[in-house]
């Protein structure tokens, strides 16, 4: 009994210890999406700006793609509980419990809950040699090409993916949606219309309106965007398309049973991250919103999340489109 009892002990010592000395090697933070790709930048953005917070730790960005994001989700579920094998994903996490008729794991229950990172804008877009140059003319060719128009998305479970469900939902006309292997792809062949209408994060569209490569018509939040590239944009609600307010959320996530000071210490380097100038320009620059509120805080974010699971079902289920 005494030997237990001492082995026990030593256990919880050494585990108070590794808590304590937390990171004392190179942590991987998994990105489900493909490198390049909007959500690839945000990580990348961060995982720079919480590196001083956690001592100068070295945080290494690894893409792990495919079945919308949950190839990479589900090796960070299945991964060591240490702090060393983080996920970063965004509303996707809140698609996959619907959209996946195999999901491996319980977006609820597998994961710790690390706290949210920012919330980026949609932008409608079209190929440049679409007729239609606003709105008003955009609606009217849609109605006019009904049963012909392409939609493209970055696959099935992707913000753009997700935002075109509600565009095709709000305007009550069924696109055909062309799902590619990544946002890149799926913009390679709107510049080339190859594809008609696009809705993507603004940290993917803005370069290209900028650079007048595409038609940009609204943006998806609740109020018009400050930033000089899309200041001018309506907003989806003020074209009258009531209640239609999209933003693509970005959270961390730890595998189930990451020890309790370990997820303190990544909220807290988070926290810190997001009030760091450079990642804030960084991202303010792509139109992106950082978090401020209680969403930071693991609980919360884990609240918010159920409530988008909720939020988004029925849209999943009427569209019929699932990842086997």
């Amino acid at each position: 009994m005494k030997k237990f009892l001492a082995l026990v002990l030593s256990t919880v010592a050494v585990t108070g210890m590794c808590a304590d000395a937390y990171p004392s090697r190179a942590i991987t933070l998994i990105v489900p999406f493909a490198a390049g790709g909007p959500t690839d930048r945000v990580a990348r953005d961060l995982a720079e700006a919480m590196r001083k917070p956690l001592g100068g730790a070295t945080i290494v960005v690894e893409n792990v793609v495919g079945a919308g994001s949950s190839i990479g989700s589900n090796k960070v579920a299945k991964a060591a509980p240490d702090g060393y094998t983080i996920l970063l994903n965004h509303i996707a996490m809140a698609a996959m419990p619907n959209q996946l008729r195999n999901i491996p794991f319980k977006i609820e229950t597998d994961f710790e809950y690390m706290g949210m990172i920012n919330e980026v804008p949609m932008t409608l877009i079209s190929r440049t040699s679409l007729p239609a140059k606003n709105y008003k003319e955009l609606l009217a060719w849609i109605y006019q090409n009904k049963g012909k128009i392409n939609l493209g998305n970055a696959g099935i479970g992707s913000a753009s993916h997700l935002c075109g469900l509600m565009v095709q939902s709000a305007l009550q006309v069924d696109m055909t949606s062309i799902p590619y292997k990544g946002t890149a792809p799926a913009m390679t062949d709107l510049l080339g219309g190859q594809i008609d209408l696009m809705c993507d994060q603004t940290t993917n569209t803005t370069t290209y309106i900028d650079a007048k490569k595409v038609t940009a018509y609204a943006v998806t939040t609740a109020k018009r965007l400050t930033i000089p590239v899309l200041k001018d944009l309506p907003t989806m609600q003020e074209l009258g398309v009531k209640g239609f307010e999209v933003t693509i959320w970005h959270g961390l996530y730890a595998p189930k049973g990451t020890p309790a000071e370990v997820v303190a210490k990544v909220n807290a380097a988070l926290k810190a991250a997001l009030k760091d100038p450079d990642f804030i320009a960084k991202q303010e620059a792509l139109g992106a919103v950082i978090i401020t509120d209680h969403r930071t805080d693991p609980v919360d974010h884990k609240k918010f999340v159920a409530s988008e699971i909720a939020r988004w079902s029925p849209l999943i289920a009427a569209a019929k489109e699932y990842i086997d």
